[in-house]
């Protein structure tokens, strides 16, 4: 946070020495040697009161904390309490919440025919359902459920923003993010959503923020060729080249490639397979690369991709529940993938 604080000093003060300031001062005060206006520009990163906690009080607050929303959640849960939402079965057309993952990294993978792929690791830590949105309240024309994923300390978050997540029984997120659901895969706000929400060999889209490249020409941003290297080219090698047409219509253009800032921007990755699943840990392992850095929090969500649809039926719903009758391994693998301590193909 910057401030621009303005006070009465003499020239005698800092101002002589070469301070690195900013001075607002007339060629009066100069000749009479009074005092001056000096405007100093300051950086605050904090816009709250250090609390002045030991290592130990602030860890025993942590804790309380945790515990509180533990409980929050298990309140919200109980059926005693609350009743349950009903579940419906898939059918055609049905439409899933996502989840929200972190990005940890990549790593190459085999196929029982020898053939290797680089899959990108997600990491789904602390996601919950946090608000549900009907058609009425969100667009008229379909549902939405509300998700949020990876929690954070709630003593440096807003009064107003705190309260979205004690409505919901679940700890301050560092992320949300809205899913159009159908009507029949609607989730009760509190519910815990897991990576075996996916299953091996289904498609999923990820979107995430891109990594920003700054302020970069043609070439890099849009992949153009650039210029000749020599035969009379001077100072035009990376250039573009013609911007648009000349005589009529005589103009660039909207929309027309040129330089400015790349990546920084929400980018989507269609029709990803799933080759993996950990569902210790909660990891899914998807087929080549996502947008964003490591530890980027990204949106999962089935694919829209028409010609994946048939790879996707018949999947968890609306979601997995941990309470529930199904007991998975630590690792679900798609049919395909080669697992070490197997027998090599011959």
């Amino acid at each position: 946070m910057t401030a621009l604080t303005c006070r009465f000093i003499s020239l005698a003060d800092g101002l002589l020495r070469g301070a690195p300031v900013i001075v607002c001062r007339t060629g009066a005060a100069l000749q009479s040697r009074t005092p001056v206006i000096q405007c100093v520009r300051t950086h605050r990163t904090n816009t709250w009161w250090d609390e002045h906690l030991t290592e130990d009080n602030a860890s025993f607050v942590k804790k309380i904390i945790t515990d509180e929303y533990q409980q929050l959640t298990t309140d919200k849960l109980n059926p005693l309490k609350d009743e349950p939402w009903p579940r419906h079965e898939w059918e055609e057309g049905s439409r899933r919440v996502g989840l929200v993952a972190v990005k940890l990294g990549m790593m190459p993978v085999w196929t029982k025919s020898g053939e290797r792929h680089v899959v990108t690791m997600l990491q789904v830590q602390d996601c919950h359902v946090v608000k549900h949105l009907s058609k009425e309240e969100y667009n008229g024309h379909t549902a939405a459920l509300i998700v949020g994923g990876k929690n954070v300390s709630p003593l440096h978050r807003p009064e107003g923003y705190l309260e979205i997540f004690r409505n919901a029984g679940v700890p301050p997120k560092q992320k949300l993010t809205t899913f159009c659901v159908s009507d029949n895969a609607i989730i009760k706000p509190g519910t815990p959503l897991y990576a075996a929400h996916f299953r091996p060999g289904q498609y999923v889209d990820v979107t995430a923020k891109t990594i920003g490249k700054g302020f970069q020409g043609v070439m890099k941003r849009w992949g153009f060729k650039g210029q000749p290297a020599s035969h009379g080219q001077t100072k035009t090698h990376r250039r573009p080249g013609a911007l648009g047409p000349g005589g009529d219509p005589a103009k660039v253009f909207k929309g027309k490639k040129m330089p400015g800032r790349m990546g920084n921007i929400y980018d989507t990755v269609h029709g990803l397979k799933i080759w993996r699943v950990n569902t210790k840990y909660n990891v899914l392992y998807v087929n080549g690369s996502v947008p964003g850095h490591r530890n980027c929090l990204v949106k999962v969500r089935d694919t829209v991709l028409p010609t994946r649809f048939e790879k996707n039926k018949n999947p968890p719903f609306p979601t997995f529940f941990a309470d529930g009758d199904e007991e998975l391994p630590e690792d679900l693998y798609d049919e395909d993938m080669f697992q070490f301590g197997e027998p090599m193909p011959e």
